[in-house]
């Protein structure tokens, strides 16, 4: 080993030593193995553990990311280099000396299609600087070679369309297990998230297999109502294997993961006319009716899973200005409200958001549906059940024309990666709004220290809210005209 490794930090893991190095004051290891590659005869299973290793492993590079196609979007417009070996995680931590820390562990998002741990916005070393924290990010199995029920071709396929989601519990147990050697304390760790790592965290919160792998949680424009039926599940695996022209398992276990990315594709084109997921979950999302999540996680927060976690959540105000693009016309955005549960919503949104145009009501509407409407429901009903909530949303409005506060801007003010490749494209041009980061990210440092958050809890009654922006407030009761035009929906 040179004179640079001889210094370097290494770390014994319960499945063998690893290798990280030191960057800016924090040390970093990057694409440790927390599970068996999902390779061939591993391919739609659950995970398992790695094979133990002897030799120092370098953990100095981040490992491959789930196999995914960029979709042209402002957060996904790259091609990235994946691999089917891809269940690594990454650990910056301030030291290895002492296991006392608190842990963070990160989920990213990309609607279960796309994403990695290694993403920059999601660096933690403002979070072990800053707070004395132990960052961990990890990856999980996406799209169809995550969530594809394909259990009726047998009982070694019984887990395959929450494979992604026992990923994630499996990587939880290895903070568990390991995260000691780090600094980190195994009994102080927080799960957080966004979009479908929002969406993760809520499925976590509520899943019976993840409790006591964590005590606190952060979901960002999550839900926990994404998740396909045992039956929209099954219709989804039958048209991939269509468009594969597959029949048996080892036509699935023998298709390329290239072919069944492109297969996922027209896929998407057959299942949306089809209105299987009822416009709000997509295709090869977690599939319930299995011993892994037997039922929807809200009904599973119902039966009272999950009340011990705390939880702090929130949606930005105009998520969905990223997805609908400017010019909407007036019979466009009645067929979307139509779509969405009723042209009511479109008078109901024009009389408290008067002057608004018709594609700021299609974004305020649709990001309602998505995001906001599903998060309110999910704290009332821990309200009801006892458990401990806070509800924030962000407001600051991106200097680009459109965006204002969109889905996923909210990441780099949180990990406080305002600098960050790619973040300038989202804020626009002019002074960093480091004011804001620098409030945001003292709110999730404390809150994953252990510290409750300044303002009132949520309940059903108050239904208070932390608004993030340049100047930040708290508002009691701001969404009852919202509510009341969706609880004419459903």
């Amino acid at each position: 080993m040179s004179t640079a490794e001889d210094t370097a930090p290494v770390v014994q893991t319960a499945h063998g030593p690893v290798l990280g190095r030191e960057k800016n004051g924090v040390l970093m290891f990057n694409g440790i193995p927390f599970a068996a590659p999902p390779t061939d005869e591993r391919r739609f299973r659950a995970p398992e553990d790695p094979e133990p290793w002897d030799e120092i492993r370098d953990c100095t590079r981040f490992g491959s990311p789930a196999p995914q196609l960029a979709t042209g979007s402002m957060t996904n417009n790259v091609e990235v280099k994946w691999d089917e070996d891809c269940l690594f995680l990454n650990v910056c931590t301030p030291a290895v000396d002492k296991p006392t820390r608190p842990v963070l562990v990160w989920i990213h998002g990309g609607a279960y299609r796309t994403g990695q741990g290694a993403i920059p916005w999601y660096n933690g070393s403002s979070f072990a600087l800053n707070g004395d924290i132990v960052v961990v990010s990890i990856n999980y199995r996406l799209g169809a070679l995550g969530f594809t029920d394909l259990s009726h071709l047998g009982e070694k396929f019984a887990t395959s369309g929450v494979n992604g989601t026992l990923d994630q519990i499996h990587a939880l147990r290895w903070v568990k297990n390991n995260i000691a050697s780090f600094g980190g304390d195994p009994e102080q760790v927080t799960i957080a998230g966004e979009s479908a790592g929002g969406f993760s965290v809520c499925t976590l919160i509520a899943n019976e297999l993840a409790q006591g792998l964590f005590k606190r949680a952060i979901s960002q424009s999550g839900s926990a109502e994404q998740v396909l039926t045992k039956a929209q599940g099954r219709e989804v695996a039958g048209l991939l294997m269509q468009e594969l022209k597959a029949e048996t398992a080892d036509d699935m276990l023998g298709a390329s993961a290239g072919d069944i990315l492109k297969a996922m594709i027209q896929v998407d084109k057959r299942y949306t006319p089809l209105g299987i997921g009822n416009g709000a979950v997509q295709a090869f999302y977690p599939v319930t009716g299995n011993d892994v999540i037997p039922v929807s996680p809200l009904e599973a927060v119902k039966n009272g899973v999950g009340n011990d976690v705390v939880l702090m959540a929130g949606v930005n105000k105009d998520e969905n200005s990223l997805f609908i693009p400017p010019g909407m016309t007036e019979e466009k955005l009645l067929a979307n409200a139509r779509n969405l549960g009723g042209e009511s919503l479109v008078d109901d949104y024009r009389a408290f958001l008067p002057g608004a145009s018709s594609t700021d009501l299609a974004i305020q509407i649709a990001s309602d549906q998505l995001f906001r409407i599903p998060t309110i429901r999910l704290l009332e009903t821990r309200a009801e059940q006892g458990a401990e909530s806070w509800m924030y949303q962000f407001d600051w409005e991106s200097r680009q024309p459109h965006l204002k506060a969109t889905h996923a801007l909210e990441i780099p003010f949180v990990f406080n990666t305002l600098k960050s490749p790619g973040v300038d494209v989202f804020i626009g041009p002019g002074e960093l709004p480091q004011v804001v980061a620098d409030e945001m990210h003292s709110v999730w440092t404390a809150f994953i220290q252990g510290e409750k958050p300044a303002w009132a809890s949520f309940s059903g009654q108050s239904r208070v809210v932390m608004h993030f922006d340049n100047t930040s407030s708290v508002v009691e009761n701001g969404d009852t005209a919202r509510l009341a035009a969706w609880q004419k929906i459903h």
